[in-house]
């Protein structure tokens, strides 16, 4: 059943939505992957942020270039991993009950220990923090059996993993992805 897409967030009620990847270099125009992000590129993010199913003509009208140039502007911040446009799906909806957040307490390199957590198919999200725990970690699971088999049979079986804590999550108030560009 499983079916969600990468490790993003969800929300109910929106189709596709647009995310932006990577934050700007030094000067706010190039991104991390050396993709320069002019304020063309910037509005085309921003348009599909506002709704990711936005025609390519009605973006091209925006931000004033042609729906070809709009398609291949948006292909080429796909493929260089500054943005996705995906379906967000909710998970409720989909016969997911239980959503928790995971901090893990680890030893040694993080890096191996966050590959490992994120590998699992009930893992959607996946951060090496600083603070109280080492890593943070969201999972959907369609019970809290499952959740207690994630935990126990998964997450703390995987060498360095020193403990965990799970906090269940009783209620989405407030979730965004537009964030906008710098």
């Amino acid at each position: 059943m499983r079916g969600l897409p990468d490790p993003l967030p969800r929300t109910p009620g929106r189709a596709t939505i647009c995310r932006v990847n990577n934050r700007s270099g030094r000067n706010g125009n190039e991104s991390r992957s050396g993709v320069v992000l002019d304020d063309v590129s910037k509005s085309i993010i921003t348009e599909l942020q506002q709704d990711g199913r936005r025609s390519y003509a009605a973006i091209g009208k925006v931000v004033g270039l042609s729906e070809a140039a709009v398609r291949q502007r948006v292909q080429r911040l796909v493929e260089s991993g500054v943005m996705q446009v995906v379906a967000v799906t909710d998970p409720l909806e989909l016969g997911f009950a239980r959503q928790a957040m995971i901090g893990i307490r680890a030893s040694g390199e993080l890096e191996p220990i966050a590959d490992a957590v994120a590998a699992l198919e009930e893992v959607d999200y996946v951060v090496i923090t600083a603070g109280s725990y080492d890593l943070l970690v969201e999972v959907v699971c369609e019970s809290d059996e499952e959740l207690l088999h994630v935990l126990s049979s998964k997450i703390r079986t995987i060498d360095n993993v020193v403990s965990t804590e799970t906090f269940m999550y009783l209620q989405l108030r407030k979730q965004t992805y537009s964030w906008g560009v710098r």
